[in-house]
């Protein structure tokens, strides 16, 4: 019989940092190249070229994430833990378009190395630490927090906390 040892919270903060971070290099790679193609290859603006590339990053991080990051905590139902995500990933876009627009409009930078500066190295990384402690937080919540239920549809009664899938952190 194998035994497993339990692993301390700051193991599992750093498992989750890690496989957030292998997430969010994949992620980080789609968002770098389809802004690029977008700014440089089909003429969109600086803001219209990062918003597309972070929405299709957002999805794939939404999918490794769910599936591999945090899969040992709790589920909360798809539409929440979705809408979350969603709301979220746009506080993230706003704060990376914000770096991007300081640059552009106030700075007045215009060249590519200034997008990728301040649009994928500042403005990503900014919202890459904002999202890690909000998903968290609020969208992949540890299985004894409170709204980790399922959801019946029936009296409150049947509500049950949803238990950590064993073994696997």
């Amino acid at each position: 019989m194998r035994h497993r040892q339990t692993r301390s919270p700051m193991q599992v903060l750093i498992h989750e940092m890690g496989k957030f971070g292998l997430v969010g290099g994949v992620c980080y790679a789609i968002d770098f190249l389809v802004s690029n193609l977008c700014h440089t290859l089909l003429g969109m603006g600086p803001l219209s070229a990062k918003t597309v590339s972070t929405v299709v990053a957002a999805t794939f991080s939404y999918i490794g994430n769910r599936q591999w990051s945090f899969n040992h905590r709790a589920r909360t139902g798809l539409r929440r833990e979705y809408t979350l995500f969603v709301i979220l990933n746009t506080v993230g876009l706003l704060i990376a378009l914000g770096c991007l627009g300081f640059a552009r409009y106030v700075l007045d930078l215009r060249g590519v190395l200034a997008f990728n500066l301040f649009g994928n190295v500042i403005g990503t990384g900014l919202g890459t630490v904002f999202r890690f402690w909000a998903y968290k937080k609020w969208v992949f919540l540890h299985p004894d927090d409170p709204k980790a239920v399922v959801n019946t549809g029936a009296s409150q009664e049947n509500h049950r906390p949803i238990p950590e899938h064993a073994g696997r952190i």
